[in-house]
């Protein structure tokens, strides 16, 4: 048959959805070592559905062989097999090929991509994954993802051993794709550089199950990430930590905070009140079953003033924000400003802000505490060092995209972020 003629892929015909849905929706509860936590971004598509999907594509359908499939039934088995290879290629456990069993699911999917180009091309399919890694490069069609994000087409089309571009107008989902499926090919097998690194070999395990093996994978990359990234926080900490101070529990222990949340205000339009009027469309923090906190305006009518007090939902429920499409709304006077108004303010450079709640770290959840003068202190107190304001006009949006790209190398370990 020549290799021009149209034949049906297996995603035209059947897929085994159930059970790519599944694992899709399972991967979502997935953290530890998973792409997704390189950095946050929308829309990211599930990567059991993306290797699949990129598999289907690419591997015949039985029906297009009936010479190699006579029967219906020839075809079936077939298809079920392929299905087979598609359920255990898209479990999370099968995506770290250091693992015997995950190397040997992800070379099967390999050559049955390459077994399918080879029956089209009338030659015999190779069977040594270094062949098949070279046979696919050379004759499996490249892959490129226009509008990658956050790059998990490219990134599973590499794990199939194709070349994978990928492109985007967005400079962040760019950075991305280049510390997803540009630069750990490029440092594949190597060791890491840093002067606390064995440079012979790593430790995989724990206890009496670790053990001293040669660097592999991406291995070498992480642990230089993680050397270079505690250097930085501890030089920043050195250098700013001042700025930073910790947080009091309430059990009296002390906390990092993670952050400080803040409200933009405006003056009262009502003279008679004279406060500064906050503009927040929610005062809730937090929603999370068990966690749930809100803060609540608290108004000296004589001072003038407005304090907020966090509170979790035992206390109360938060009421509605105080900005809606039309304006915003006093706390203390109820006086409405409309949206012109706001505006005005803005112009005007009568714009401030109020802190609202300090967020603190707590033992695996987020602890939501009210302001003390020291936070608000502290970020008063960071100041530029430099005595001018850059003044130059903000660059023009790009207008092509940029562009990362790279040939696969691989069946490699992505995941930079092992413990």
């Amino acid at each position: 048959m020549s290799p021009s003629v149209r034949r049906r892929k297996l995603i035209e015909v059947d897929l085994p959805l159930d059970d790519i849905n599944a694992e899709s929706k399972r991967e979502k509860s997935i953290r530890h070592g998973h792409p997704s936590t390189l950095h946050m971004y929308w829309a990211r598509r599930p990567l059991a559905a993306c290797r699949a999907v990129i598999f289907a594509s690419l591997v015949d359908d039985p029906s297009a062989w009936p010479k190699v499939f006579p029967t219906e039934q020839d075809q079936i088995d077939e298809r079920e097999h392929l299905h087979d290879v598609i359920r255990r290629m898209i479990e999370w456990e099968h995506t770290d090929e250091r693992r015997p069993e995950a190397r040997e699911v992800m070379r099967e999917a390999r050559f049955e991509v390459a077994r399918s180009l080879a029956r089209g091309r009338g030659e015999p399919a190779p069977t040594e994954p270094e062949d098949v890694l070279a046979y696919l490069r050379d004759h499996a069609p490249p892959l490129h993802d226009p509008f990658a994000g956050g790059g998990s087409i490219p990134l599973e089309a590499q794990r199939l051993g194709l070349r994978a571009a990928a492109s985007d107008l967005n400079p962040v989902a760019v950075l991305i794709n280049k510390a997803l499926i540009e630069l750990p090919p490029k440092f594949r097998d190597q060791p890491p550089v840093n002067p606390d690194a064995d440079q012979k070999s790593m430790t995989i395990g724990k206890g009496r199950t670790a053990k001293r093996v040669a660097w592999r994978g991406a291995a070498g990359l992480a642990d230089d990430i993680r050397y270079y990234g505690r250097w930085m926080r501890d030089e920043a900490y050195e250098r700013i930590g001042h700025l930073y101070p910790p947080a009091t529990l309430p059990d009296g222990t002390e906390a990092t905070v993670i952050a400080w949340l803040w409200a933009r205000t405006i003056p009262c339009p009502n003279p008679a009140c004279g406060l500064r009027m906050p503009l927040m469309k929610t005062f809730q923090l937090s929603k999370k079953k068990g966690n749930e906190h809100w803060t609540r305006p608290v108004v000296d009518r004589e001072a003038k003033t407005m304090a907020f007090v966090v509170q979790d939902h035992a206390e109360g429920v938060p009421d509605g924000g105080t900005v809606d499409r039309h304006g915003a709304t006093c706390v203390a006077c109820a006086a409405t400003a409309p949206l012109a108004y706001v505006r005005e303010q803005g112009k005007a450079g009568n714009i401030g802000e109020q802190m609202t709640a300090v967020v603190a770290e707590g033992y695996r959840k987020r602890v939501f505490l009210s302001p003390t003068d020291a936070h608000v202190d502290a970020a008063a107190a960071a100041k530029p060092d430099f005595n001018f304001v850059p003044e130059q006009k903000c660059p023009r949006p790009l207008t092509l995209s940029a562009v990362v790209g790279t040939e696969s190398r691989i069946g490699a370990n992505f995941s930079l972020i092992d413990s």
